[in-house]
């Protein structure tokens, strides 16, 4: 496995109900710029994938953010970051995948979801073998997990699965586990 130089980010455009999950952000952006590594993300200046982004920046970190042009007027551009404009959601979010060496995951919704289960079947399939750690804020991925042990449990997913798989109450170490990879 090659050395971890950057970490994507997937997480929620908007900041959710509860201030816990800012400030979780606010911790992961900072943890991964103190580590060395790049945070890349999905390129805009709204929610919790700014609030990380941001942080990261604000810690001296360098980070990449990869959008597509459509999205732009929806959720801005953070100016200080890096950013890559694509055309398609389906070329950001491989962009996304091909630049991060390894993943950090915060709560988030749908679009969330989606990102995760492509870079775990990606996994399943030997695609990758980049390591994915969950930053469980409040218990909020507990029933994503319980869902993944079903579908090992029930034959679906193969016995291992979660080798390369974390979950963290703490921001700093899910990275330090990534950085360890």
């Amino acid at each position: 496995m090659a050395k971890v130089r950057s970490i994507g980010v997937f997480c929620g455009s908007a900041e959710g109900r509860n201030s816990v999950y800012g400030e979780a952000a606010d911790a992961a952006g900072k943890a991964i710029a103190k580590a060395g590594a790049r945070l890349v993300y999905g390129g805009g200046d709204v929610g919790l994938m700014a609030r990380a982004a941001q942080s990261a920046l604000d810690a001296k970190g360098a980070v990449l953010g990869v959008i597509p042009e459509f999205m732009i007027q929806r959720e801005g551009l953070l100016k200080a970051a890096e950013t890559r404009v694509v055309t398609t959601m389906s070329i950001r979010k491989n962009i996304l995948i091909e630049e991060s060496d390894a993943f950090l995951i915060l709560p988030g919704g749908v679009g969330t979801l989606e990102e995760i289960f492509d870079v775990l079947s990606r996994q399943r399939l030997a695609q990758h073998d980049k390591p994915v750690a969950f930053l469980n804020v409040e218990d909020f991925w507990d029933p994503f997990f319980q869902l993944l042990h079903r579908t090992e449990d029930e034959g679906f997913t193969p016995d291992g699965f979660h080798d390369h798989v974390s979950l963290h109450d703490d921001p700093e170490d899910a990275v330090a586990r990534l950085m360890r990879n």
